[in-house]
């Protein structure tokens, strides 16, 4: 069996990738351009790509008989053709649920608690010249019996309300796609979600339903000081309206995702002026050392078990 890694720069300079060669004959690329791809597949039965667009061209000009997704979703593979010729396509889920929901909280706690300003504040040596043992200029608050709205209520989104709950924190949800009717939490609509939480985080696929959902329509509907999360997409949120509300001085933003990634330097969240408004982290929701270690693991299991 020949096996093609079309992006193994994404899988970590840490990443033991050497479970695959007991497969075959591996061939490993760093990154690939779509113009470099059917140079890197050659004469692969198998590849295995995170992000590198496999469309009908690539798979009508190679031997291809297995296509690998080294994450959930798919919107790199042309799927319908890959049926028609008879290429199997597998994908790997539930392997980020704990890193997603972690970085989840890790965001919030950061704004909440203020952390980055008091990291600050010590290591300038401010505290140094403290005339009282302690500095509470920046008010912090607690997540319990704060009110925690969830958009998409799949394996992240019922891991990050099980944590919530934990620190007490009341939790509602909205489906966005309409067929959650998951009874432990309050089901609402989106508006009432916005209008009534303290804390919102998203966790569902960016979609037709799901695009430009959060945009300055509703906005205006958050409670002042309200902290938004994007743990989902790129797209959900309208990065033009967020970045006007967080010059407005009104929410907290942290997202892990952008529109097009790597951010673009003219993305307007790169020119937000209340920076400590907003905390934006390059795509890592996923990439926990544990979480990757399951993604090739998972990899390896969906090419053994497939019989080519």
């Amino acid at each position: 069996m020949k096996i093609s890694i079309l992006d193994a720069k994404t899988f970590g300079a840490d990443a033991d990738l050497s479970v695959f060669d007991t497969l075959g004959t591996i061939q490993t690329y760093q990154t690939s351009s779509y113009e470099q791809t059917l140079k890197h597949i050659n004469d692969a039965d198998v590849v295995i790509t995170n992000k590198v667009v496999i469309d009908q061209h690539i798979m009508d000009n190679s031997s291809l008989k297995l296509i690998c997704v080294a994450a959930t979703g798919m919107n790199n593979i042309d799927l319908e053709y890959a049926k028609q010729k008879g290429i199997v396509v597998k994908n790997v889920v539930g392997y980020s649920t704990a890193s997603v929901a972690q970085l989840t909280f890790a965001l919030a706690l950061d704004f909440i608690q203020k952390l980055s300003y008091y990291k600050e504040y010590t290591l300038s040596k401010q505290w140094c010249k403290s005339e009282i043992f302690t500095h509470i200029d920046k008010p912090f608050y607690e997540l319990e019996n704060k009110t925690w709205g969830i958009i998409g209520l799949g394996n992240i989104g019922a891991k990050v309300a099980s944590i919530a709950s934990s620190f007490g924190c009341n939790i509602q949800y909205y489906s966005t796609s309409g067929a959650n009717n998951n009874t432990q939490y309050k089901n609402i609509s989106l508006d009432e979600l916005l209008k009534t939480s303290d804390i919102i985080s998203i966790h569902c696929a960016l979609n037709d339903v799901t695009n430009n959902l959060i945009n300055n329509k509703n906005l205006n509907l958050l409670k002042d000081e309200a902290i938004i999360l994007n743990l989902g997409r790129g797209g959900i949120v309208n990065e033009n309206d967020i970045s006007d509300e967080l010059n407005s001085n009104r929410l907290y933003y942290g997202t892990d995702v952008v529109t097009k990634e790597p951010i673009e330097e003219s993305n307007p969240l790169m020119n937000v002026e209340n920076k400590e408004r907003l905390i934006i982290t390059p795509h890592i929701a996923w990439a926990s050392k544990e979480a990757r270690t399951k993604l090739i693991n998972s990899i390896k299991d969906n090419i053994s078990n497939i019989s080519l």
